[in-house]
């Protein structure tokens, strides 16, 4: 039953993109980006101090790195929302187990039969997504969204080296919220900077909330319930953000383009099971 904190993440997750993709007619992506993870940060601080975390490790180069890479990631994810319709952005971002598996095979996991078909599916799933269900204006959105994915994917690959040298949860995404906001920090220094209204400050307020609450109820399913149940039912997320496109903006995708995101989700549910088989 605690895996069913996944689906509460995953509904968490679909509220932060409708925000982002609100916010998004009257910020950058740079500044939502910020926003995201500034808030996040002040959330986190108050946490590490109620539970009493010690900031300090040994282990600030693969934290950096997380946050730079993590960062990228985020960056373009919401750079995909802003553009796409809101369920292809997030299944794009999320070819990430699909990718994640490709880079474990290059530290010398060697590739079951099943992966091979788990990969196979996944790359035949974008092809039906992007090529028949974006617009002109919309294929960078698209090749952006995959590339998120798949930075997305080295991002996971530092927070699992992270967890096998003992680093906290806690500490991890500090710090990964400390990087994005100084990198977010970075760009806003060479790009305008509008300030939030009321409305759009809510907005950003939300991005940010919906963002840590969804992190937390997502460690808690994977932490307390069985890893691949919670790694499958991440991908309701899809589902929510569908629902919310056709809600708020009226988005519907062909048949094909659903096929594509059928194939993602199989995909992704299969890497994540063979990658965790011995063999």
């Amino acid at each position: 039953m605690q895996s069913l904190w996944m689906i509460v993440a995953s509904f968490l997750f679909a509220c932060m993109g409708v925000c982002v993709k609100l916010a998004a007619a009257t910020h950058s992506v740079a500044e939502i980006t910020f926003w995201r993870s500034f808030v996040a940060l002040l959330l986190l601080f108050v946490l590490v101090r109620v539970r009493g975390v010690t900031l300090a490790t040994p282990h600030w180069r693969w934290h950096l790195t997380r946050g730079v890479v993590g960062y990228t990631a985020l960056f373009g994810y919401f750079y995909a929302i802003a553009l796409l319709p809101l369920a292809t952005a997030v299944t794009l971002n999320y070819t990430s187990a699909i990718f994640l598996a490709l880079y474990l095979a290059l530290t010398g996991l060697r590739l079951r039969p099943g992966m091979l078909l788990a990969l196979a599916l996944g790359l035949f799933g974008v092809a039906l997504l992007l090529r028949p269900s974006l617009h002109a204006e919309q294929l960078w959105g698209g090749v952006i969204g995959l590339a998120s994915g798949a930075v997305a994917a080295m991002a996971y690959f530092s927070v699992r080296e992270l967890g096998r040298r003992g680093e906290s949860e806690v500490r991890t995404v500090f710090y990964f919220s400390l990087v994005a906001t100084l990198c977010s920090l970075l760009w806003l220094l060479f790009s305008d900077m509008h300030l939030p209204d009321l409305r759009s400050g809510l907005l950003l307020l939300g991005v940010g909330v919906f963002a840590a609450l969804a992190q937390l109820a997502m460690t808690r399913a994977y932490v307390r319930g069985k890893t691949l149940v919670s790694a499958a039912l991440a991908y309701s997320t899809v589902i929510f953000s569908s629902l919310a496109g056709l809600l708020f903006w009226g988005e519907t995708l062909p048949s094909s383009a659903w096929a594509g995101i059928v194939l993602i989700i199989l995909s992704g549910v299969g890497a994540t099971h063979f990658s965790r088989a011995k063999g």
